[in-house]
């Protein structure tokens, strides 16, 4: 199979009281996924949006809404993020006890499945879930905050997952310090969705959306260049 490079902008880093005209915008300006980041001050130590948030956007995004929550508990919300029009939900292992059940559930609303991983996390768990996934979510940062440096010691982790995922239809995704410099490393080791939240925003605005064309062109051909043979 063959595996084009997405870039999702996490609407995190865009304008708070504009957050439609910034969806519109930004998929006009290339994104191919719509990354909305759920934080519940539990979990992580910040406060994000809630489904709320989801079904008021949802209208403004033409393509994929990538809903990653960083909640725990996550298996009483997974109802309502579907119903608000995620078209992936993506729980974290660590979240809680029953991963398993948590990915049964999003798959029984309907909804693609994503399992997140923190970056003290390993790879071990990911053999025994990796058919119940659609997207493997390998954090680049600790979770909590937008805005954080790239962790390299977990590129050998994203050659790992490459590995035990095979030939299956699993994306691996790239959730925090994308950058033109960083992407082109996920990229070779086997990552096809990036995450990036200012390197795609910082400089542009609804006004201003050929910024946001340019953040995405660059990182996108930066990616693409780096790819190896698993691509």
């Amino acid at each position: 199979m063959t595996h084009p490079i997405r870039i999702a902008p996490s609407i995190l880093a865009s304008d708070f009281g504009n957050f439609g005209a910034e969806c519109r915008a930004v998929e006009g300006a290339g994104a191919d996924w719509i990354h909305v980041d759920v934080m519940d001050g539990h979990f992580v130590p910040n406060i994000t949006f809630g489904p709320a948030t989801c079904a008021a956007i949802r209208p403004h995004v033409k393509g994929v809404m990538d809903v990653h929550l960083m909640i725990a508990p996550v298996d009483p919300y997974i109802e309502a993020f579907a119903n608000a029009g995620a078209d992936i939900i993506t729980a974290h292992i660590e979240a809680g006890p029953h991963i398993h059940r948590t990915l049964q559930a999003i798959r029984g609303a309907g909804k693609k499945a994503g399992l997140a991983l923190n970056p003290g996390t390993g790879t071990d768990a990911v053999e025994h879930l990796i058919d119940m996934v659609d997207l493997i979510c390998v954090m680049t940062v600790n979770p909590g905050f937008g805005g954080q440096k790239f962790i390299h010691s977990q590129i050998e982790k994203v050659r790992r997952l490459r590995a035990i995922i095979g030939d299956r239809p699993v994306h691996i995704e790239i959730d925090g310090g994308v950058t033109v410099e960083t992407a082109p490393l996920v990229a070779a080791a086997g990552a096809d969705v990036l995450v990036a939240g200012s390197a795609v925003f910082s400089g542009g605005s609804v006004d201003q959306p050929d910024i946001y064309a340019r953040n995405i062109k660059a990182i996108r051909a930066a990616a693409e260049a780096a790819r190896g043979d698993w691509a």
